[in-house]
């Protein structure tokens, strides 16, 4: 299921929109299902489940791209009806993956796929089911692992997380997105970390980092990650001011455009301030011209006014009038 689709469908059953984004971030990192083998006739089955999953995704994607147009002018659908839309689109699907399953309650990879399914439509319940199934059927697939690592991170024991992001790696040492997650799950989760590891937290975070560090390295042009590894910085204390900036200037390098590259210069800006590099924090917030971030700009020019004169006054520079 795309992005868009599983973005949505989160915030159409959140209470919390941000934490919703968040959420979705961290759980749809990793999800991986093999391609069925086209000269097995209960592949060939399996695949005709996932085409149908395809086009339904593919058609619901088209209804809220078109309603989210229409919402900008004050005319979408309601989010309550949408998401009945949506599910209501998406029952026949869940009937055959649930069918298949039945008819193949042996086949990991049905039941892989049914899990990837059910999580994008939020039934973690129903997800981690056929999970637990597939790693007994299938102990050796590395993204079940990771899968369930994903689901013990938000739902269930925090240990269970560790051990199931440390055998997923086992498994393959190769896979970037292994590390990402596991390094966000010891970002996020400090304490149980400390208690489980027998860690301080300064070595937490070095554990954290050094996690993201292999990440990176196996997929060093990564914008999503990369600022994702850049942003952590911001929790830790004392700040590691030049761990930050080598962090958000290496997420600078491999920014695809413009919108991207002046992002970055709001972060550089913002760290910078921080520290009393005042100078080069103006300099990143000259460069920063898109209508997007001129509320940003606006407040970190007004902090940079502050700390270099607590009683300057004078009118921010780039605000609007």
């Amino acid at each position: 299921m795309s992005s868009l689709l599983v973005g949505v469908l989160s915030a159409l059953v959140a209470t919390n929109p941000a934490a919703a984004a968040s959420n979705f971030v961290a759980q749809t990192t990793g999800l991986s299902v093999a391609v069925p083998d086209p000269n097995d006739p209960v592949a060939r089955e399996l695949k005709k489940v996932m085409d149908d999953d395809d086009a339904a995704q593919a058609e619901v994607d088209g209804w809220i791209r078109e309603n989210t147009e229409f919402a900008a002018k004050g005319a979408g659908v309601p989010q309550k009806e949408m998401r009945a839309r949506i599910l209501k689109r998406f029952e026949p699907i869940r009937k055959a993956y649930a069918g298949f399953v039945e008819r193949h309650p042996d086949n990991a990879k049905g039941r892989v796929a049914y899990a990837s399914f059910l999580h994008d439509l939020g039934d973690e319940e129903g997800e981690v089911e056929q999970l637990e199934k597939a790693r007994t059927l299938d102990p050796k697939d590395p993204a079940i692992w990771n899968n369930l690592a994903n689901y013990y991170g938000h739902e269930g024991e925090l240990t269970n997380a560790f051990v199931h992001y440390e055998k997923a790696i086992e498994l393959n040492p190769l896979e970037p997105v292994y590390y990402h997650n596991f390094g966000t799950t010891v970002y996020l989760y400090r304490k149980d970390v400390r208690e489980y590891y027998h860690l301080t937290e300064q070595q937490v975070f070095d554990k954290a980092l050094g996690l993201y560090a292999k990440s990176l390295q196996l997929d060093p042009t990564n914008f999503p990650l990369a600022t994702d590894v850049a942003q952590t910085y911001y929790g830790i204390r004392p700040l590691r001011t030049n761990e930050a900036l080598m962090a958000w200037t290496n997420t600078l390098s491999i920014a695809h455009d413009e919108l991207e590259r002046e992002g970055i210069y709001i972060h550089l800006a913002r760290v910078k301030i921080s520290v009393g590099r005042f100078a080069e924090a103006q300099a990143h917030l000259n460069a920063v011209t898109n209508d997007a971030y001129a509320e940003l700009k606006k407040r970190l020019t007004r902090v940079l006014a502050e700390k270099q004169d607590p009683t300057n006054n004078a009118p921010v520079v780039g605000a609007r009038k």
